[in-house]
């Protein structure tokens, strides 16, 4: 199977082993109070009883249309404004683009109780599509938007032309390489000790390689400000049951049934190994980072590609948007 390989040059980096950590702004559960790169539209729907809405970002062509909607789906620790430099240059290539915050995400709804899950996550994607007029598109899954993406094309094949997974989560089974299960009561104890400091140093450690560039430091206040104000614990508790809707929901062993074209773009570099910590010391070796799965994942299905970014880490469109919009152009055209 033909694997591709990519080296993204970078320059203007920052090493800084001890980032500085600003105060937290509260910017609200529903990120009320940060501005996306594009203005923000609006999905309404019923889900578990609950009258929720979901944000997305919709850019039309900025060249001649070429026809092709591409949707790009955030990670945990991201939103859809992360997307605004691989959304204008898609743009800017003649393609539709949107990007959504999926429920429990960003400025979407929260709703107290509610069972996170992909399939709820992919019903939502699909209605949300349906009345943005979509049609059959080009599906970008990034981090835990990768399992989302894989899902959806699972479930929907008739309306994904080309899937690319952008170092996903989900490739391996985490628990059965020696993870832990943790219950709501461990996740919600992890969430209550998030804040600017532990995310900077979680990112810098494993998605940036001990590099880190002033402009990172934007998503960082994006993510601290949704648990700095009086709201907090709304972010909390969506965001544990979020954890555990990806530590039990890998999509591994589909892989074998996506019977589309997948590209796999993967920056090297990535630590994520999704809470590989908490194994037991003799075990964390078994627990497989997203590069090492996704080497392992390419052979397992039909039609894929992995293009490796060698250089970066687990946010390459964030770390080298240039670099990364290049090899995405690539692999949709491929």
């Amino acid at each position: 199977m033909p694997r591709w390989t990519l080296a993204a040059a970078l320059c203007g980096i920052a090493l800084s082993p001890v980032p500085s950590i600003a105060q937290s702004v509260p910017l609200g559960a529903n990120l009320e109070r940060f501005d996306y790169p594009a203005p923000v539209r609006w999905f309404a729907a019923t889900s578990q009883g609950h009258s929720v809405r979901m944000a997305y970002l919709d850019w039309p062509p900025t060249a001649a249309p070429n026809g092709t909607t591409i949707v790009l789906l955030h990670g945990k620790n991201f939103c859809a404004a992360t997307w605004g430099e691989t959304a204008r240059g898609l743009a800017a290539s003649g393609y539709r683009v949107i990007a959504l915050d999926q429920i429990g995400f960003c400025k979407s709804s929260k709703p107290p109780g509610y069972q996170y899950s992909f399939h709820a996550m992919a019903a939502l994607t699909g209605a949300l599509l349906d009345e943005a007029g979509a049609g059959k598109v080009v599906l970008v899954g990034h981090s835990t938007g990768g399992i989302l993406a894989a899902r959806f094309a699972l479930l929907h094949p008739e309306r994904v032309s080309t899937l690319v997974l952008v170092n996903p989560l989900g490739l391996n089974d985490t628990l059965a390489e020696g993870v832990p299960y943790a219950d709501l009561g461990t996740l919600r104890a992890e969430e209550a000790r998030t804040d600017a400091a532990s995310i900077k140093a979680y990112q810098l450690r494993n998605y940036y390689h001990g590099q880190w560039r002033p402009a990172y430091d934007r998503w960082v206040a994006m993510l601290a400000g949704q648990y700095a104000g009086a709201d907090g614990d709304l972010v909390r508790d969506a965001q544990a049951r979020l954890s555990d809707m990806i530590q039990t929901q890998p999509v591994a062993a589909e892989l074998p049934r996506l019977q589309m074209p997948v590209r796999l773009l993967i920056g090297q570099r990535d630590l994520t190994a999704f809470r590989a910590t908490s194994a037991p010391p003799d075990r964390r070796g078994s627990v497989r980072t997203v590069p090492q799965a996704a080497e392992a994942a390419v052979g397992r299905i039909p039609n894929a590609r992995l293009i490796r970014f060698d250089t970066l880490g687990h946010a390459p469109q964030v770390e080298a948007p240039e670099a990364f919009l290049r090899a995405l152009r690539t692999a949709i055209g491929a």
